[in-house]
């Protein structure tokens, strides 16, 4: 079975297959580097990583190449008011967001920052308007002129017959339905940071960026182009516009758009204070794998409600994995096979359901279908030896995609602990924070050594002190379990 894909330049859900081979070029708008990013910025990289990591799965080659927003209105009004340049205000953000990427298990693609395409940019603008679809205002700024590109709106699939013709917008982000001439190039007003450039000073719109550095990286036309699902329009409808006005060519094949969170059924939003950066989850003592786990959830042209709730059942439904996964182990089985088609089957309905629109519900609920059916064999005395192998590997084809099995949580939330300190933020450190790295202060070897001393205790019938050592291991962040088959312990 092919993936299938909404499309949403075509407005359904089609084949995907590459245009050239069997190399999948992908464009995701990455982060405008102003502020922390929040969990609804982070549900869409999620629902792109997970994608890249299908791609890659499914046998393709993939090139994925995302930008680094690290010049636009924001950016030039916070520096300023920061009193720094603007590379040194965005470095600081754009590290965070790598630093949360990776601490979400988000694989990094290649980065193209805005800032070191400049002088290809005013060269696209200039281009755009020898072919008579830009103009050069007073100032020194250049516009996309909207009324010679006629099919503009086919993406956002909106009616703008009736728009003013030469009408300008001079700010990067407007009102959904405000269509007019759009900034490709930004006249420096007084006391703003500019580049010189072959068409003047000044610096780029943000809808240019992505073009330039799109098609400078991936080609005139490329496969697919991601992004949460406001930036459809005016973002990705100008980034259409201006390229194939250039190019006279189909910009991108495929349009893939993750759709907004709720957070406890409402808008995320500052003043209604539900507004959470990752760093502020982590604070409070949620766990990374739980957020992704969360976050991938639900399909992601499907809205998601972040809940607390949700969190919490997160990150049980996490240690289901990881101690099913454990039990497979370090498990004592009989010879044989009881159940030869579980695991194959499993891996065939997670494969089903993410070539359908990458429903990663369904991909969620074969695996958690499988753990429970292999517990309770295994509970009943019926799980072989030769099952455990195909189990496991099981496990691994769901981790290439979702990336919650790996037992790293605890030196993740340090980094985070490490941070809020370095930024003055001690207040906002959960107790539940400082107990997940408190798992930290205890090496392999002195784990190791204290479980040895619990078994002693245990067969000299000195129950007490056995309870006291597996209550200290516990307290230090520790999963310690009693089996026929001996102690199994493992980071939480």
């Amino acid at each position: 079975m092919a993936l299938r894909l909404y499309n949403t330049l075509s407005g359904k859900i089609e084949e995907f297959h590459p245009l050239q081979n069997n190399e999948v070029r992908m464009y995701a708008c990455g982060p405008t580097v102003y502020d922390y990013g929040h969990i609804g910025n982070f549900r869409t990289f999620v629902a792109v990583d997970i994608l890249r990591r299908f791609l890659l799965q499914t046998g393709f080659r993939v090139r994925h190449v995302m930008n680094i927003t690290d010049v636009d209105d924001k950016i030039i009004r916070n520096s300023a008011q920061a009193g720094l340049s603007v590379k040194a205000y965005t470095a600081k953000y754009e590290k965070a967001f790598l630093e949360d990427s990776s601490t979400l298990n988000i694989e990094q693609p290649l980065l193209a920052r805005a800032t070191d395409h400049i002088e290809e940019m005013a060269r696209f603008v200039a281009e755009l308007e020898k072919k008579g679809f830009a103009y050069r205002t007073e100032d020194g700024s250049y516009y996309f002129r909207i009324a010679k590109f006629p099919s503009y709106g086919k993406l956002s699939k909106k009616d703008f017959a009736g728009m003013e013709d030469g009408a300008r917008v001079d700010v990067d982000e407007y009102e959904k339905d405000n269509a007019r001439d759009f900034a490709l190039w930004k006249a420096p007003k007084p006391g703003e940071a500019f580049w010189e450039s072959p068409i003047g000073p000044g610096r780029p719109g943000w809808h240019i960026e992505c073009s330039a550095m799109s098609m400078h990286e991936l080609g005139e036309t490329f496969d697919l182009h991601a992004g949460g699902e406001d930036l459809i329009f005016p973002h990705h409808e100008n980034e259409i516009a201006q390229s194939e006005a250039l190019t006279g060519k189909p910009f991108v094949h495929f349009w893939f758009h993750a759709r907004f969170l709720l957070v406890e059924g409402e808008k995320m939003s500052k003043s209604a204070g539900n507004f959470f950066t990752l760093r502020d989850l982590a604070l409070r003592g949620y766990k990374p794998s739980a957020i992704r786990l969360l976050l991938a959830s639900v399909p992601y042209r499907h809205q998601l409600n972040f809940t607390f709730d949700g969190l919490k059942q997160m990150a049980s439904n996490v240690e289901k994995l990881r101690n099913f996964q454990l039990r497979l182990k370090t498990g004592q089985f009989p010879s044989g096979s009881a159940d030869s088609k579980l695991a194959s089957e499993t891996v065939e309905r997670m494969t089903s359901a993410l070539n359908d629109d990458l429903n990663t519900a369904q991909a969620q609920a074969a695996i958690f279908e499988m753990v429970r059916k292999a517990n309770v064999a295994i509970d009943n005395g019926q799980m072989k030896k030769d099952d455990v192998a195909p189990l496991l590997a099981a496990l691994e084809k769901f981790d290439e995609i979702f990336a919650v099995l790996r037992d790293d949580d605890a030196p993740k939330m340090k980094a985070i602990l490490e941070w809020a300190k370095a930024e003055g933020r001690e207040k906002d450190v959960s107790q539940e924070l400082l107990e997940s790295v408190g798992v930290q202060s205890l090496s392999d070897a002195d784990i190791e050594a204290k479980i040895a001393a619990m078994e002693a205790a245990r067969r000299a019938r000195n129950f007490q002190a056995s309870d006291a050592i597996r209550a200290e291991l516990t307290s230090a962040g520790l999963l310690v379990e009693i089996t026929k088959d001996g102690v199994r312990w493992r980071r939480k």
